[in-house]
């Protein structure tokens, strides 16, 4: 594994900006909520993105925007066993503890050109009602320790559409620094929620063609 984080050209090539919140030095846990302050979010929604940040960790969001109903949207996102759908950088999945639900357990392997292998990851919120996922990352061949992520879902102000809203919290590796774990990480979030937009909004076209 290499030393420090380094972007598949790809992806490089994918970064338009650095990591929206600069975040100073934390000396201990402390409460931090990495979203701009002008964004309106429901309470029910914002609570979820409140993040206890340690010393040597990170914390970002991403926010997409999706013209598609909101029950699409997570029929794609709550789906734990098959992440890869939208998530491209996801060669595989497997769930090796459970049957989908909280306490689940699943291995997924990374395509070729990042940083990691394989990771082993923990389902600890998989609220239908409010359209809330989480998970932990508990092991595997990768060098994003103590990751962290929640999926939050809300319906748009006009009423026809999705927002969705990740935010995670991360160690940041040996060698790294702030800005750059928090580069990656939004990097790879961007781009499957991205991907996410495309897929859900292709299904709303279709769904919309077959309607009599």
């Amino acid at each position: 594994m290499p030393s420090s984080l380094h972007l598949h050209p790809p992806l490089a090539a994918a970064i338009g900006s650095s990591c929206r919140h600069k975040q100073t030095q934390p000396t201990t846990l402390t409460r931090f909520f990495p979203l701009p302050s002008w964004m309106s979010l429901p309470d029910t929604v914002a609570t979820y993105h409140i993040r206890t940040v340690g010393p040597n960790q990170c914390c970002s969001a991403v926010v997409q925007t999706i013209k598609g109903p909101i029950e699409s949207v997570w029929s794609i996102v709550r789906r734990f066993d098959n992440p890869q759908a939208y998530k491209q950088f996801l060669r595989s999945c497997q769930v090796i503890v459970g049957d989908g639900d909280v306490g689940s357990l699943r291995e997924v392997h990374v395509v070729s050109g990042l940083p990691a292998a394989s990771s082993m990851e923990k389902l600890e919120i998989l609220d239908d009602e409010r359209y809330v996922l989480s998970f932990s990352v508990v092991g595997g061949d990768h060098r994003l320790t103590n990751y962290r992520s929640v999926t939050t879902l809300h319906g748009t102000p006009e009423g026809n559409g999705t927002v969705v809203v990740e935010s995670y919290v991360v160690d940041i590796p040996v060698g790294n620094s702030r800005e750059d774990t928090c580069i990656f990480v939004d990097t790879i979030v961007r781009c499957n929620l991205q991907s996410l937009a495309r897929m859900s909004e292709n299904m709303a076209r279709t769904e919309t063609l077959s309607s009599p």
